[in-house]
């Protein structure tokens, strides 16, 4: 079963929650998918087994060939190729381009358009007692962990296994790529105003997807800024509610799990995960 756990804004504590389930779990796989900036290792402290460099085929234009009739521009869609035939140039816009390969297909010179890999990640694995942990770091300068993202999920995650995936915040492709293949959605949220606001984007998202979904709700005071009230409306469940600590902020700023901070939740983490493997909210 491959849960994926979200939030539509950063800071909410996806990372705690899902490092929380992993723990409590025991068996399966934790994957870091915030890939510009995983810290789910932190907390975890698996032993490093592997580092993989992660590649996608672009374009290599050989200019002896070209003889820049633009079939390749027109092609793409993403406009990752430009061409200028009065001034006998081709350009490639790496940042632009999504490894199709259709430039390639679609040029009528035999040769004039090669594809070479370029690394745009690194995977990282290892273990943590009996939890199987990968983590994706997008290079510096990428527009876009797309690519890296759908690669780990497609290649490095055993479908047969419980998954965890930590998700990016926020509700763009990198979400929409963690969310594709998942069974179900934890949306991890906090009692306030840009807290629920975010968590509407995140529900629209996932009902525009069809994923089954149930909110944790952390960081509790008091007052809930409404989303129990959303949550009726909208008939997700409110899964759990985590009650703000400053033990708890102290632990996280250590790299100390959720579990030994606050070692009753662990019971209630249980609990909520032997429901949702079961099929149930």
């Amino acid at each position: 079963m491959y849960i994926a756990v979200t939030s539509g804004k950063g800071g909410t504590g996806k990372t705690s929650v899902s490092a929380t389930l992993s723990l409590c779990a025991g068996k399966c796989t934790y994957v870091d998918l915030d890939v510009e900036e995983p810290n789910g290792f932190i907390f975890l402290g698996p032993e490093i087994r592997d580092e993989i460099r992660y590649t996608m085929p672009v374009p290599e234009i050989q200019k002896n060939r070209c003889t820049f009739c633009g079939a390749c521009a027109r092609a793409c869609v993403y406009n990752a190729l430009a061409v200028i035939p009065s001034l006998k140039k081709t350009m490639f816009f790496p940042g632009l381009c999504h490894s199709c390969g259709v430039c390639t297909y679609v040029c009528p010179e035999d040769g004039a358009l090669t594809e070479i890999e370029r690394g745009i990640g690194t995977i990282r694995t290892g273990k943590s007692g009996q939890i199987t942990c990968i983590e994706g770091r997008l290079d510096v300068g990428q527009p876009s962990g797309v690519p890296l993202i759908g690669g780990i999920v497609e290649n490095y995650l055993d479908k047969e296994a419980l998954i965890f995936a930590d998700s990016p915040p926020g509700t763009s492709c990198p979400v929409v790529e963690v969310l594709k293949k998942s069974d179900y959605v934890i949306l991890v949220t906090e009692p306030t105003p840009f807290g629920l606001h975010d968590l509407k984007l995140t529900v629209e998202l996932v009902k525009a997807m069809g994923k089954p979904a149930g909110i944790i709700l952390n960081k509790v005071t008091g007052s809930d800024a409404g989303i129990d009230e959303f949550a009726r409306e909208t008939d997700i469940p409110v899964l759990l509610k985590i009650p703000y600590s400053m033990g708890i902020q102290e632990a996280y700023s250590r790299g100390i799990p959720l579990v030994d901070a606050m070692p009753g939740i662990k019971k209630e983490f249980t609990v909520l995960l032997e429901t949702i493997t079961a099929g149930g909210t």
